[in-house]
């Protein structure tokens, strides 16, 4: 799970296709109980197609997909993708319409909008090879069985 650090918006028109954006590793990446990269490692993603909201209704829309996780020195190829489409204004558009011819020109449709902190999910896109420490195992020891000596002490009698 990866979590957006900024805000994506068509609001302003000024997201473009190409745009790379921050996101981090939202829990600890484990395998076998073994955290492998922890929570907070910084990734990396990219705008891949943005519309801007427009006349007649049309909203806006963003498509974006993940790039790389920086695991310590090492930079990791992800993959995951994450839209959001805004809400068209055809109702409005028709409603206009009917009572005043070409009003519709002038409804718009929404912004998209990806708010910080947007949960993602991500894939790795290559294979990691990985080596775990050794783990100390308990070696059970063999009981030893070691004879009993009983000492009876004599009984005197008087």
């Amino acid at each position: 799970m990866l979590r957006t650090l900024e805000e994506l918006t068509t609001e302003g028109k000024m997201l473009k296709a190409g745009r790379r954006f921050n996101l981090e590793l939202a829990e600890p990446l484990a395998v076998n109980g073994q955290t492998i990269i922890p929570a907070g490692a910084r990734a990396i993603g990219e705008v891949t197609e943005v519309r801007n909201k427009g006349m007649w209704g049309k909203s806006g829309g963003i498509n974006a997909r993940m790039v790389s996780l920086n695991a310590g020195d090492r930079t990791i190829r992800i993959t995951g993708t994450i839209d959001d489409k805004g809400k068209t204004g055809t109702a409005g558009v028709v409603a206009s319409i009917a009572l005043i011819p070409l009003a519709g020109f002038f409804v718009t449709g929404t912004s998209a909008k990806i708010p910080m902190g947007t949960t993602v999910v991500g894939f790795t896109d290559e294979d990691l090879p990985l080596a775990f420490a050794a783990v100390p195992m308990a070696v059970p020891v063999p009981a030893v069985v070691v004879p009993a000596i009983i000492a009876v002490a004599p009984t005197t009698s008087n």
